[in-house]
């Protein structure tokens, strides 16, 4: 299919530090062409949570206002959004049925009878259950079924991993969305997003913990044998890491984030023990000279305490053991921590490696852009293309050509060229393609209109 006829997908990473908008397009060989990115510094949001609506709205139009200024060809309306904070919780659950035909094989009505019927489970009030996900399912006696359709039997059940949020937090991010002239075509879980963007099948396959280290939370999701196993939202980030530095060393915040960016380090070991930063002094003070390893013992005390956190996820799940094969996936704006590798391999004991997006971005795309910390914003985009892919009637069918601005392109001169025969690229692009679809396939397809639905009950 001609790019030209693709819909340009836009998603809005509203995070604790920076709110992005991309608008990306997919090529003929399946990769994402980023024709729009925008980004500024939020304000309003504290642990993933939008507290002040009307500063997050102003800094959602700032970044829209740097999308358009990128390519002003771009027309913006639906967006996918990503939802974290420490609200988000998630529990395991089972279910059982005995079915009324039982010499009929099972049917996908079956399915969704069973995974509607977890709606109904039990949660705190104020809570709402934002995706039910099965794992795996059992009929009769025959267990870990990826896919029981087809099969034959007299009672069909599930593990299931329910995932619930907060009805004022998800509210909130809604209407700072609305009032920011945007309409919310999902809310997609954060950690999910991530996942999609840096992980290949084979680390779905494999086994892998993705650890996305955002400013205001660290968000995980675990994998195993291709299933979903646990999500969690856990309430630190690279704010907290500053904002004990700017404690701990007596100094501005802003220089604190400096100094973390320039000089920090997450093994206090690495650091040399004779290196100091001089910081001048506030009004006529004399310039103060800190320490390149006191600076490196209060980020590894903080970084320590979130992998904790991860090996306490994973010990819950039973995932503690080396059974990772794909190991620690590390993605976010924090995740750039120098020795930061090390210490999640002391801590965890697995394999890490650093996740960048670069996997289904198409080639010649400016560096930026393949930062970890937009790999949730990548994810949302892939996230809209799985629905594209699902339900292509809900999406415009005629599409306004744009371009890629040269702003996002690096020079001809940067680019590598590989060669590889069309055959070859359009094979890859659909084993890909499949891939992500059996990815996306495992969740609630469409979270807003679920929340549209209890927003109607409640009228």
């Amino acid at each position: 299919m001609n790019n030209e006829q693709q819909p340009i997908i836009v998603g809005l990473d509203i995070g604790t530090t920076k709110i992005a908008a991309i608008a990306g397009r997919k090529n003929e060989y399946g990769k994402l062409e980023i024709i729009g990115f925008g980004r500024a510094n939020s304000n309003g949001v504290k642990h993933g949570q939008v507290l002040n609506i009307d500063e997050t709205i102003k800094a959602i139009q700032m970044a829209l206002e740097n999308c358009y200024a990128s390519n002003p060809d771009l027309e913006i309306g639906e967006v996918y959004v990503g939802i974290a904070g420490h609200h988000i919780k998630s529990l395991q659950t089972r279910g059982d049925m005995v079915r009324q035909d039982t010499n009929d094989e099972i049917t996908q009505r079956e399915i969704d009878q069973l995974i509607n019927d977890q709606y109904k489970t039990y949660i705190p009030a104020g809570d709402q259950i934002i995706d039910v996900i099965p794992q795996e399912f059992t009929v009769d006696n025959f267990q870990n079924i990826p896919n029981p359709i087809g099969y034959g039997g007299v009672k069909i059940g599930a593990n299931f991993h329910i995932i619930t949020g907060d009805k004022n937090a998800i509210r909130n991010i809604n209407r700072a969305v609305e009032k920011s002239g945007l309409r919310t075509k999902d809310l997609v879980l954060q950690p999910l997003a991530s996942a999609a963007a840096v992980m290949g099948q084979e680390d779905l396959e494999a086994g892998v913990a993705i650890v996305d280290i955002g400013g205001g939370t660290t968000d995980l999701a675990v994998f195993y044998e291709g299933i979903l196993k646990h999500t969690a939202v856990i309430p630190f980030g690279g704010e907290n890491i500053t904002n004990d530095i700017k404690t701990g060393l007596g100094v501005l915040k802003t220089q604190a984030e400096q100094m973390k960016v320039q000089f920090g380090s997450a093994l206090a070991n690495e650091a040399k023990a004779n290196a100091y930063i001089t910081i001048p002094g506030l009004r006529g003070m004399p310039a103060k000279e800190i320490s390149v390893k006191n600076l490196a013992n209060i980020i590894q005390a903080r970084m320590s305490e979130i992998m904790d956190f991860v090996t306490y996820h994973l010990k819950q799940v039973g995932l503690d053991n080396r059974m990772l094969n794909g190991g620690v996936v590390l993605t976010g704006g924090g995740s750039q921590l120098k020795h930061l590798i090390q210490l999640t391999e002391y801590v965890t004991g697995l394999n890490a490696r650093i996740g960048y997006p670069t996997e289904h971005l198409a080639a010649g795309h400016i560096d930026e852009l393949a930062k970890p910390m937009y790999a949730t914003c990548l994810g949302l985009i892939l996230k809209g293309y799985d629905d594209y892919e699902h339900n292509r009637k809900q999406f415009e069918t005629s599409y306004k050509k744009v371009a890629v601005p040269s702003s996002l392109l690096q020079d001809e001169a940067e680019v590598e060229t590989e060669v590889e025969t069309t055959e070859a690229v359009n094979e890859k692009a659909m084993k890909e393609r499949k891939g992500m679809r059996d990815f996306w396939g495992k969740f609630k397809h469409s979270l807003i209109e679920l929340f549209n639905e209890e927003e109607d009950k409640a009228l």
